[in-house]
C-alpha cells in the first residue's frame, strides 16, 4: 500500500533506532542494549521529558555513603540535567540539629546547589527531635513552605507531607483532600518520610494505608515517594498507585520481597524520574553510576 504523505514525512524524519521500534520484524532495542528496555513498540517515540527530577531520603549523615550517592547524582546531572531533588526526610542525623547543615547537606550537594538544583524536603522522624523540626522548616535550602505543602512544576503537582506520629493529621488530611480535589495537574505526586508498602525493616504501615491510600485512589495519585526504610523498593501498581522507597541515600539495611514488589535492593542509591505526558520513567542508580532498576508509571 503506498504511503500517505503524512506517513512518509513522519517515517523519513525519525532515526534508525525509531524505525527499529516501529518495525516488528526487527530486533527489539532491549535485545541490542539491555539498558534500553523502557520503550515498548506500542509506545510513541520518546521526546524530551517535560520534567526530570531525582529523589532520595535518609541522607543526613555526612559520612562517605552520603557523599558517594551525592557524587553519583552529580554525574547523572552532567548527562541528564535536572533542577529538582526531593528529600524524603531524615535530612539531619541523629537528632535534626540544624547546626550540622553544612556537613550533612551543603557540602555533600555543593556541586548540585551551585548548578541551581532546588531541593524540596519533608520532615523525618529524626528531624523532629530538635524543636519539632521547626529549624528545618525555616531553613531556606530545604524550600519547605510549611510542615506540609504543595508546589507545581509544569504538568506535575507535588504534595509534601509530614508523616510523623505527632503531626496534625486532622488538619493535614483535610488540607490534602482539598488540594488534591482542586488540582488540575495531569500528574499528582505525593511524598513523605514514612513507608506505606515496604518489604524492609518497617514493613507495611497500616495507619497510612488507612489514612492516605483512599485519597490516592479517589484523586488518581499514581506515585508516592518515601524513605524511612534504608533500601530501594519499587512496588507494582496497587489500586492505581506505585510506591517508591528511596531511603538508601547514605546507608542501607536488608530488604526482602513481597507480593507487590517489582524490584528491591540493598544498594546505596537515588531514584531518577523522567516525566512525559503519558508516563513517568523511573531509574534506580547506584554509586557506580549503574542503573539497577527501571520502571514505568502510566498516566
Amino acid at each position: 500500500m503506498p504511503l500517505k504523505r503524512r506517513q512518509f514525512v513522519f517515517l523519513s524524519g525519525i532515526s534508525g533506532f525509531g524505525l527499529a521500534l516501529l518495525n516488528k520484524t526487527q530486533p527489539r532495542s532491549s535485545d541490542r542494549n539491555p539498558n534500553l528496555n523502557l520503550v515498548s513498540q506500542a509506545q510513541p517515540l520518546a521526546s524530551e521529558p517535560i520534567l526530570r527530577f531525582v529523589s532520595l531520603a535518609d541522607t543526613g549523615t555526612g559520612a562517605k555513603g552520603q557523599y558517594a550517592v551525592a557524587q553519583a547524582m552529580t554525574q547523572y546531572h552532567k548527562q541528564n540535567t535536572f533542577d529538582l531533588a526531593v528529600l524524603a526526610g531524615d535530612n539531619i542525623y541523629n537528632n535534626g540539629e540544624i547546626e550540622k547543615i553544612g556537613a550533612v547537606f551543603e557540602r555533600p550537594y555543593e556541586p548540585l546547589l551551585k548548578q541551581g538544583v532546588q531541593f524540596r524536603a519533608c520532615l523525618g522522624n529524626h528531624d523532629i527531635r530538635t524543636a519539632n523540626g521547626d529549624p528545618q522548616v525555616k531553613y531556606p535550602g530545604f524550600n519547605m513552605q510549611g510542615r506540609y505543602y504543595t508546589f507545581r512544576r509544569d504538568a506535575v503537582q507535588f504534595f509534601a507531607l509530614d508523616t510523623n506520629n505527632n503531626a496534625d493529621w486532622t488538619s493535614q488530611l483535610a488540607w490534602l483532600e482539598t488540594e488534591l480535589s482542586r488540582s488540575d495537574a495531569p500528574w499528582k505526586i505525593v511524598f513523605g518520610h514514612h513507608q506505606i508498602y515496604s518489604s524492609g525493616h518497617y514493613g507495611e504501615n497500616q495507619k497510612l494505608i488507612k489514612e492516605l491510600t483512599p485519597l490516592f485512589q479517589k484523586y488518581n495519585v499514581p506515585l508516592y515517594i518515601n524513605g524511612h526504610d534504608h533500601n530501594y523498593e519499587r512496588t507494582r501498581e496497587i489500586n492505581g498507585t506505585t510506591y517508591l522507597t528511596c531511603g538508601a541515600g547514605a546507608g542501607v539495611r536488608p530488604v526482602g520481597r513481597s507480593a507487590w514488589t517489582e524490584h528491591s535492593a540493598e544498594k546505596l542509591s537515588f531514584a531518577a524520574y523522567e516525566v512525559y505526558r503519558d508516563r513517568i520513567e523511573i531509574s534506580a542508580i547506584d554509586t557506580k553510576n549503574k542503573v539497577f532498576d527501571r520502571g514505568v508509571v502510566q498516566l
